[in-house]
């Protein structure tokens, strides 16, 4: 185990505290164009411009949505063909066993229930809840995200992170604090 190894062995990352949203976006985009891609900022409310710094892409969500509501859809509607035709076929009426026109409403109930079940399941699997626990809840002065302060950290796994160097980078963001975040 080399030196770096053993110095951020008990380390999650490092996190830099601002007083301001610009200087949060600013903090952002500097440590996207100093490399750095393991990002993550905690803000008192939602700020889309946060969000495109940090450089995220499209969610996944919709796509899962998407791929629910087919599969509500086919299911739904392969389910009653099944029961209709297959598995107890009745000719009421002179009908035809395979009436789709009645098997739309039910398929179409189909596809909005899962669709909804596979919003609701993305959201939380693609943000990792539930989540009880965070190594930023370690930093003392996190308590102030949720009122007034911005926070930038840069994870232990990112590829360019050296805890000095980074730390360096860190205070010349102009930060109020940067603190270590322990696991």
């Amino acid at each position: 185990m080399n030196g770096v190894e053993q110095e951020t062995v008990g380390t999650y990352g490092l996190m830099a505290e601002f007083e301001s949203p610009t200087g949060l976006i600013a903090a952002c985009e500097a440590a996207r164009e100093a490399g750095y891609t393991k990002l993550d900022a905690y803000t008192p409310y939602p700020i889309e411009a946060v969000w495109e710094a940090l450089g995220h892409h499209k969610s996944k969500v919709p796509l899962l949505v998407l791929l629910g509501g087919l599969a509500g859809a086919s299911g739904g509607f392969l389910f009653q063909y099944w029961v209709s035709v297959v598995a107890y076929p009745m000719n009421i009426g002179g009908r035809p066993f395979n009436s789709w026109v009645a098997f739309l409403i039910p398929s179409f109930e189909m596809m909005i229930l899962l669709a909804a079940f596979a919003a609701v399941l993305g959201m939380f699997i693609l943000n990792g809840l539930p989540m009880p626990y965070h190594p930023v809840f370690n930093v003392e002065r996190f308590a102030q995200a949720s009122r007034d302060r911005y926070f930038l950290l840069i994870g232990k796994i990112d590829p360019h992170f050296d805890p000095t160097e980074t730390r360096r980078f860190l205070e010349g963001l102009a930060p109020v604090e940067v603190a270590e975040v322990e696991e």
